[in-house]
């Protein structure tokens, strides 16, 4: 993920009730407009009254993406549970990636939390206050079918043209092995990187990858090469010292594991459910 220079801020609201989000007018102010109290259930303060804004970047699917005009995925179904905790509706703000690892969006008060399939780090931990981690990931090695690359150190010992996601922990990663990658701006530039030629291998987050194969035609050009066990998890961030609204997503968290939504929500927006990754260790 990376930033987008440029890129017009667009503003998603949604209702907790459907947990679909729609598309509506670019919005920049923070008051409340009139509609009551800033302050929700359990005495958490949010940024506008009656929703919680959430930040992300789009497009990262299966965490978060537009889908029939409607934004869905993992993370948008997470934060749904912690805005019907709080008694509001979600709404969603889509912006550069690299505002979640500064905070930017956060201290400035034009989101609540962020939500981007965001992997924890000791860096970003000094800029954000990271949630319980809700998902383990993997970094995978993505080829086309015929392409001979069995593994990265196979792809490496070629001299494999790579490409990854910019602002990544995936870019990182292989920049540290010794590659000079292709960045892109999103992960769909990263998959039409792999289909034009522009790279002939990709290295990005293992869901990502499991939800491009969902689709046949993917699934009939590419192939996963290599998994890449980093000991990555994902957390929501939060302004750093915002305790009441972290506690909110935790307990939500804790809760949706407790009582089947999660594994229920994991095998709709990821695959197959593996009980390890409902009690994921503290990252």
């Amino acid at each position: 993920m990376n930033t987008l220079s440029g890129r017009r801020t667009r503003v998603l609201a949604a209702t907790t009730a459907t947990a679909g989000l729609l598309l509506v007018a670019a919005c920049t102010s923070s008051d409340d407009g009139g509609s009551g109290s800033k302050t929700a259930a359990g005495g958490v303060e949010l940024v506008k009254a009656g929703q919680l804004t959430t930040c992300t970047h789009l497009p990262y699917p299966p965490f978060q993406s537009e889908i029939d005009g409607k934004v869905q995925g993992f993370d948008v179904s997470l934060i749904d549970l912690v805005a019907k905790d709080l008694g509001v509706k979600q709404e969603i703000l889509d912006t550069p990636f690299e505002n979640f690892k500064t905070g930017a969006f956060l201290n400035s008060g034009s989101c609540d939390l962020a939500a981007a399939g965001m992997t924890i780090t000791e860096e970003r931990k000094k800029n954000v206050d990271f949630s319980d981690p809700y998902f383990d990931a993997t970094q995978a090695l993505l080829v086309a079918k015929g392409s001979g690359i069995s593994s990265l150190a196979d792809a490496k010992a070629k001299k494999v043209k790579l490409g990854a996601q910019a602002q990544t922990t995936g870019e990182d990663y292989v920049k540290a092995q010794g590659f000079d990658p292709v960045s892109f701006e999103s992960s769909d530039a990263v998959l039409n990187g792999l289909r034009s030629g522009q790279v002939k291998a990709v290295v990005i987050d293992y869901p990502v990858v499991q939800g491009w194969l969902k689709n046949k035609a993917n699934a009939d050009a590419f192939q996963v090469a290599d998994n890449i066990n980093t000991g990555e998890q994902y957390g929501f961030t939060v302004k750093k010292g915002n305790t009441k609204l972290l506690a909110a997503i935790n307990k939500a968290l804790s809760d949706a594991k407790a009582d089947g939504t999660y594994k229920k929500l994991y095998e709709k927006w990821i695959g197959p459910y593996d009980a390890s990754v409902a009690s994921p260790s503290a990252s």
